[in-house]
């Protein structure tokens, strides 16, 4: 299944996509698309509607209508740094001994194709395109084997970046990734049995109509199993919860010289078989 968030900002409904890329009407059988909805008896029972029978939402989704963030009241919003070996390269760093964990605050979530809010006086908004893994079962201490069972599905995450605040400005990572707008989710959540294999998925992202970044979540240094067993070592993962794996190569702040975004630019990510999301960026 696909499952979407749609409406306005605070009042979005849950929705499926079906086969001819329309979006039917969930709300008679789910409140939202988040927390204990995704637990896998819920997602189980939605497998069993008949699409068909659904009502459609009239229009094109992402076109005539907003998609909101593809999971509602996420918990904790976690991301895994330098998790290409390349891109480290790119970066000047060295690929971790054990993989980078940070946060992006619930406030920098938004829609697949709401703008993107440049902070007053960035100099360097930066892009990265990442596969999300959203959780649907709880659990901690979680084995390596058994951690794909713990998630409802996986989506496109845009890890928007300001280099430095992240970098420049002392601290930790977490100044230059929490920005609103910064963690645009979508535009759906695909749930696990649409995709065997989270290891083998192509991975792009343009700047107006440029390809910076191309990839594939075979190169991740730490796989998803891995990662979603390493984290529950440190804290409880819990239905609802993000966890961002990390960018291919391709990066603005990698660029020679190197290319940051400006007010009214266009960035498109996307992975194969997850959708693509589209922002318009501007100046706040």
């Amino acid at each position: 299944m696909k499952l979407v968030r749609y409406g306005a900002p605070g009042q979005e409904k849950p929705g499926l996509l079906d086969a001819a890329g329309r979006v039917r009407c969930l709300s008679a059988h789910l409140t939202d698309v988040g927390g204990q909805a995704l637990a896998p008896e819920t997602l189980a029972r939605l497998a069993l509607l008949e699409v068909a029978q659904l009502p459609i939402v009239p229009g094109v989704p992402q076109k005539d209508y907003r998609l909101g963030a593809c999971v509602s009241g996420v918990g904790k919003f976690i991301c895994i740094g330098l998790n290409y070996s390349d891109h480290a390269a790119e970066s000047g760093m060295q690929v971790p001994p054990e993989p980078v964990v940070f946060s992006k605050w619930t406030s920098a979530i938004t829609g697949p194709n709401d703008p993107l809010q440049i902070p007053p006086g960035s100099r360097k908004t930066d892009w990265e395109v990442e596969l999300g893994v959203v959780i649907g079962k709880g659990g901690r201490y979680i084995d390596e084997s058994d951690a794909l069972s713990h998630v409802a599905g996986y989506c496109v995450v845009n890890d928007i970046s300001e280099r430095e605040y992240q970098l420049e400005r002392g601290g930790t990572w977490d100044k230059g990734k929490g920005c609103d707008s910064f963690g645009p989710l979508g535009p759906w959540l695909v749930t696990t049995d649409e995709v065997p294999d989270p290891q083998a998925l192509s991975m792009w992202l343009d700047v107006d109509g440029k390809r910076f970044q191309s990839g594939s979540t075979a190169t991740m240094v730490y796989g998803v199993r891995f990662l979603i067993a390493y984290l529950s070592r440190f804290m409880s993962l819990q239905p609802g919860d993000v966890i961002s794996t990390g960018t291919p190569p391709g990066v603005g702040m990698g660029q020679k010289p190197p290319v940051y975004l400006r007010a009214g630019q266009t960035v498109r990510a996307g992975i194969d078989g997850l959708g693509a999301q589209t922002q318009t960026t501007i100046q706040m």
